[in-house]
């Protein structure tokens, strides 16, 4: 176990990174598709995807571009899924609702290692005990 604690930063880092690059593709794939940004809600979703998924992915704001991305996702399971049924096998809405959670996860945990946020935290810390 303590193997698993020493590398929790890590794993958390990689969780965020694929999450991230995930959400990104979702949002890139809308572009191949031919969503229009002026559509509701196809074109800011496809925006939060984008941008939400990059600074995710990079480590940049990542409690802040994590709680968009989870209210995104929780919006378009109520909204566009549950609808459709109760549950989310019946109303196709998991990914929605797994991407939702993830990033509710990421909102309270913030990046963890190799992240743009860890990097500025560091800086700051480094110049304040300069000054």
């Amino acid at each position: 176990m303590q193997f698993l604690e020493q590398r929790r930063d890590q794993a958390l880092a990689l969780f965020r990174i694929v999450i991230g690059l995930l959400f990104l593709i979702h949002g890139a794939q809308k572009i191949s598709k031919g969503t229009e940004l002026l559509s509701w809600p196809g074109g800011p979703a496809m925006l939060i995807e984008l941008i939400g998924g990059a600074l995710v992915l990079i480590g940049l704001w990542t409690r802040w571009a994590a709680l968009l991305c989870s209210g995104a996702m929780a919006y378009a399971y109520f909204v566009v899924h549950q609808p459709r049924g109760l549950l989310p096998i019946q109303n196709g809405g998991e990914l929605a609702a797994v991407y939702s959670w993830a990033f509710l996860l990421l909102a309270f945990t913030g990046a963890g290692a190799w992240s743009i946020d860890q990097l500025l935290r560091k800086s700051s810390k480094k110049s304040l005990a300069n000054a």
